[in-house]
C-alpha cells in the first residue's frame, strides 16, 4: 500500500507523527471520552512519558502495511489522528493477521462536531482503496459517533461481528470496486 507521506483536504493536513507531538498525544489519550472505545481493555494515559513511547512505537511500526497520521488544521493545530493497519482475526492468543486492513480515527473532544474525523478518514480511505480491494472499520456497538463517521465516508454497515480482536463489534467495509459516496450526513444526524 502506497499512502503519500502527507495528505491534504480543504481544511486538514494528515502528516506523520513527530517527537514534538507528545503533548498533543498525552492530552488526547489521557481523556476517558477518547480512550473508552480503544482496545479490548480501554485505559487512559497517566503520564507524559507514555505519549512519547506511543509516538516512538507508531513511528517504528509504520511501513507499507501500517500508516499513522496526525490530523491538523491548516494553522498547524493538531485535532486528531487517523490510521490504517492490518486487523487481527479473532482466535487463540496471540491474535493472527486476518488479511484485512482496518481504518480508524481518534479526535480530541475540543474538535468534535466539525466533521474533521470524516474529512480526514475519507482522505485516508480514498488513498488506501487505490491499492487495496477492501478496508474495514470496527466500532464498539455503543460508539454511535464513530459509526456515523463510517457512514459519512461511504462504508457499508455489515452488522455485529466477532471476526476481529476477540470482541463483538459493529463491522463496516468499503470496497475499491464501489464509488465512495459524497460526504453527506445520514438522515437524522
Amino acid at each position: 500500500m502506497r499512502i503519500p507521506t502527507t495528505l491534504t483536504t480543504d481544511r486538514l493536513v494528515l502528516r506523520p507523527w513527530h517527537d514534538d507531538d507528545a503533548d498533543f498525544a498525552f492530552d488526547l489519550y489521557s481523556r476517558w471520552e477518547v480512550a473508552r472505545y480503544l482496545g479490548r481493555t480501554p485505559a487512559v494515559m497517566t503520564e507524559p512519558a507514555e505519549a512519547e513511547r506511543r509516538i516512538a512505537r507508531l513511528r517504528a511500526l509504520e511501513d507499507d502495511l501500517r500508516v499513522f497520521r496526525v490530523v491538523e488544521l491548516a494553522d498547524g493545530t493538531p485535532v486528531g489522528t487517523v490510521m490504517l493497519q492490518p486487523i487481527p482475526a479473532s482466535g487463540p492468543e496471540p491474535l493472527r493477521p486476518s488479511g484485512d486492513t482496518e481504518i480508524g480515527w481518534h479526535f480530541h473532544p475540543d474538535h468534535w462536531g466539525h466533521v474533521y474525523a470524516a474529512e480526514a478518514a475519507r482522505a485516508l480511505l480514498t488513498a488506501a482503496l487505490a491499492d487495496l480491494p477492501r478496508v474495514v472499520a470496527v466500532t464498539y456497538p455503543e460508539n454511535a459517533a464513530s459509526q456515523r463517521v463510517c457512514e459519512r465516508i461511504g462504508m457499508r454497515r455489515l452488522g455485529p461481528s466477532d471476526a476481529y480482536y476477540n470482541v463483538r463489534m459493529e463491522l463496516f467495509e468499503a470496497l475499491a470496486a464501489e464509488e465512495i459516496r459524497p460526504d453527506t450526513p445520514p438522515e437524522g444526524s
